[in-house]
């Protein structure tokens, strides 16, 4: 029986042919150099090669074997030839090190670019490039200790971390992993960690309670740390996750004894930019799986995408989709320029909403395709296990909040960079004037969500206003400043929907 009326595999595209948003904002943050780069990458990454490899690493997951046929201890993770291509697809075009290896102008935008393109591929090998990438500016607190490994990780090297344990979870001064010191600056590390990133990693960054506090280890994978499981996750599952023991583990002290969580905060600010950049990929791809599938589906005498009901909900994804691209480039930027105050504030502020807005922006973009969206043939029921993993990496929403709350107190310069980025689009719209008059000057724990997300459609808001087209800036203001909480695909009537879907996907 023949085959009527379905569509064709979203592959073997131009990523970013297709994508005006992401090239305005390569030009606009001060990484044109880098079009061609991050085009090759888009093109390899979309292409029907990539897409099979991704599917075979998901499906032939990591298996954990920890000793060998005569009982001795080996710790090896086995992953499938797929995942290797894939993860040596994103190091050698530089999303690991790229800033570190050639800090030109635009550095932090261009591999934000690239990050955004390759997670197209697959979003479970960024965990190890997102770790080694970050790791770099943690180490660099340490002369020697950088001086050993920053040129190893340029070289293709992988950073992990272990942070987590099961009592305390966010709560990382609850620690109970010991560090015992063994001379010449070494220690030893006793204890379990209940997250441990990308088992194969060379080296580690480790948290452990001294006598004068959490401190900051680096740990080289070997003798003394002990692999007891991987994870069984919802998501990301080509990515091997594991549980660790440590049974005397050798490791060097990171920074001061008791200035754990200090030292790794660089860490951490750079890993939080990723999932910011990694949620912002993930809702590219949403919307446009869904506005190339309602280009070649009919229903009820009309394309899918003609019709006025559907219009409406992709103009509302590729809204949600094109603030979190100019938000997650423009934050880029405040790295490539040394923006601490900034960058500090506004990473975590977007890191909360974009994170937030991935998942049900997925959902939706699955929806869009119906059954076919719904099938594990598609590549939709993957996007949307993966969606939540950024939420919840590097602080779940109410931590990132809290932790906005408490920067407010003790980092007054990171809320006046903020708002000051936000007041350059004063006077663009009468609806983002309100807003801004609106923001609130303290925040308490309970009103601490809402109050993070005021601030972030503030930026993004901001953004779009004085660099998106006006039909995009008017309809982000008309559907998100108000009273919000609606579904995608409710936007106001007298807004330019065609317009909005034609722009989210400029290839057929």
């Amino acid at each position: 029986m023949a085959v009527l009326n379905q569509s064709v595999p979203f592959e073997d595209v131009d990523l970013v042919a297709g994508d005006a948003p992401l090239r305005e904002a390569l030009q606009r943050e001060g990484a044109e150099w880098a079009i061609e780069q991050v085009r090759e990458a888009g093109l390899v990454a979309a292409s029907a090669q990539a897409q099979a490899h991704s599917r075979r690493a998901e499906r032939n997951e990591p298996r954990l074997i920890t000793h060998d046929r005569f009982g001795h201890r080996v710790d090896h993770v086995e992953l499938d030839p797929s995942w290797h291509w894939l993860l040596d697809g994103a190091v050698e075009r530089g999303i690991s090190s790229l800033p570190w290896a050639d800090p030109r102008p635009g550095a932090h935008v261009a591999r934000a670019a690239l990050e955004f393109v390759w997670t197209h591929a697959n979003a479970g090998v960024m965990c190890p490039v997102s770790m080694t990438y970050s790791a770099v500016p943690a180490l660099r607190v340490d002369p020697e200790i950088a001086g050993e490994w920053e040129p190893r990780l340029l070289g293709g090297a992988l950073c992990g971390m272990a942070m987590t344990e099961k009592q305390g979870g966010s709560d990382v001064r609850a620690n109970v992993t010991r560090a015992e010191p063994a001379g010449d600056g070494w220690y030893e590390l006793t204890g379990h960690k209940w997250f441990c990133s990308y088992p194969p990693c060379d080296i580690f960054l480790v948290l452990a309670q001294t006598a004068s506090g959490v401190s900051c280890f680096v740990l080289e994978r070997g003798p003394g740390m002990e692999f007891q499981r991987l994870k069984d996750k919802l998501g990301t599952r080509s990515l091997p996750s594991s549980e660790v023991e440590f049974r005397a583990a050798p490791a060097r002290l990171l920074g001061a004894e008791g200035r754990g969580v200090a030292t790794i905060i660089e860490m951490v600010t750079h890993t939080r930019l990723d999932c910011v950049i990694g949620s912002a990929s993930s809702m590219r791809r949403g919307v446009a799986e869904a506005v190339w599938h309602a280009r070649h589906r009919f229903a009820f005498g009309a394309r899918l995408v003609e019709q006025p009901a559907m219009i409406n909900v992709l103009a509302d994804l590729a809204l949600e989709s094109e603030a979190a691209t100019a938000t997650a480039l423009r934050l880029a930027r405040a790295y490539d320029e040394g923006d601490h105050a900034l960058r500090r504030f506004a990473t975590a502020i977007a890191k909360y909403w974009v994170c937030k807005r991935a998942t049900p922006h997925a959902v939706e973009a699955l929806e869009c395709l119906g059954g076919n969206g719904y099938v594990e043939e598609s590549p939709m029921p993957r996007l949307l296990r993966d969606a939540p993993l950024n939420g919840i990496w590097e602080g779940s929403g109410n931590v990132i909040a809290l932790d906005v709350l408490r920067a407010l107190g003790r980092e007054p310069a990171g809320r006046e960079a903020f708002l000051a980025e936000c007041e350059l689009a004063r006077g663009g719209d009468a609806r983002l004037d309100a807003h801004l008059d609106a923001l609130p000057s303290r925040i308490d724990p309970w009103g601490a969500r809402r109050a993070v997300e005021d601030l972030a459609l503030a930026l993004q808001a901001s953004l779009l206003v004085r660099f998106a087209p006006p039909f995009v800036a008017d309809a982000f203001c008309a559907s998100r400043l108000g009273a919000g909480g609606r579904v995608y695909g409710t936007l106001p009537a007298g807004l330019d929907g065609p317009a909005l879907v034609a722009r989210a996907l400029e290839i057929d």
